[in-house]
């Protein structure tokens, strides 16, 4: 008697032990293929972009901060698809933490950003304001008896809001582009054949990888008895921020400190104003929600404390980097404990 309930539980567990470890390697490579993906997918973008002889700023404010979001925007329509509406919130508000507290401060704390005038007066406000809008969108019961949800009204603000924030990306690369810069652009591209192959691939990989993340994340969270919203905001919001970590540590460590914090504020508004506001807009709203105030305190906490060292003296400084990490582990601490 004692042998045989002995042996189902071993196989109990040995079975459940096997598919936590397949649902992790298929976790793992459906990030491998995401990150790769939208690698591909601005290589070709921008590749396209030169031959059609748009300006160098315009690509990297758009189609750049596009493509590393492009994860966290396929993960948001394959859970919209099959229902996961925490996972489309937990992505963005764990993605938009993680660019700010963890992203910004590993570059700094690799060397002191120097941020330019026109981004503290214009970009970081615009990321105050879209960040505090969807917080109050998020937050239905302080206003109201009813339960927080976000419906197809919210996303719809929210593109509009982005509509916005694009119309004066393409204003201001207009006054700066120039001809000279152009050409430059254009004799360093690759060809047009090569780009369209890229972006195809780039794109079949973002969606492939989107459904490996998507699924697996969903099998662990079952397979563990755990919470959408936990595996959102810590795993699938680290594995999407990948590609933002990668390219502003390397801008950084090359002295590209504008790119280092342009590629976190384009992603956040980007991740706000289209992650989540398109599909919820196409797809239908999201039910109940189920993060606490204190995630969307962070979040929007994150983007004034960014906005405040910034705006101070013009550059963040290592210590102030330290400040960003510090605050991470112990948000993140919280998240994991409670």
């Amino acid at each position: 008697m004692i042998s045989s309930l002995w042996m189902k539980s071993f196989f109990y567990f040995y079975r459940k032990g096997n598919s936590m470890l397949i649902s992790i390697i298929l976790l793992i490579i459906g990030f491998v293929i995401l990150i790769k993906g939208a690698d591909f997918f601005v290589d070709g973008a921008v590749g396209i972009a030169n031959k059609l002889k748009i300006s160098k700023m315009l690509i990297g404010l758009t189609i750049v901060s596009f493509g590393t979001s492009a994860p966290e925007f396929a993960v948001s329509i394959k859970s919209m698809l099959i229902g996961s509406g925490d996972i489309v919130l937990g992505n963005v508000i764990g993605s938009n933490i993680i660019n700010i507290l963890l992203i910004i401060g590993c570059s700094a704390t690799v060397h002191s950003l120097v941020v330019k005038n026109n981004t503290v007066k214009k970009e970081l406000p615009i990321v105050m304001l879209i960040t505090m809008l969807f917080g109050v969108l998020l937050s239905d019961n302080l206003f109201d008896n009813f339960k927080n949800t976000f419906t197809r009204s919210d996303g719809i603000v929210l593109i509009l809001f982005f509509a916005v924030f694009l119309y004066y990306l393409i204003k201001m690369a207009r006054r700066k582009a120039s001809e000279e810069e152009i050409e430059k652009e254009e004799e360093k591209s690759i060809s047009l054949k090569k780009a369209i192959l890229l972006t195809v691939i780039g794109i079949t990989g973002i969606i492939l990888g989107s459904n490996f993340v998507v699924d697996s994340a969903c099998d662990i969270a079952k397979i563990l008895g755990v919470s959408e919203r936990l595996i959102s905001l810590t795993i699938i919001a680290l594995g999407t921020s990948l590609p933002e970590l990668v390219t502003s540590v390397t801008a950084t460590l090359k002295g590209e400190y504008d790119i280092a914090i342009g590629n976190v504020v384009g992603s956040n508004i980007f991740n706000i104003g289209i992650v989540v506001g398109v599909p919820v807009a196409l797809l239908g709203g999201i039910g109940t929600i189920a993060f606490s105030y204190i995630d969307i305190l962070v979040m929007v906490v994150s983007a004034f404390v960014l906005f405040l060292f910034s705006f101070d003296d013009y550059r963040i400084t290592r210590k102030e980097g330290i400040m960003l990490l510090l605050l991470f582990i112990f948000y993140y601490g919280y998240v994991i404990v409670f």
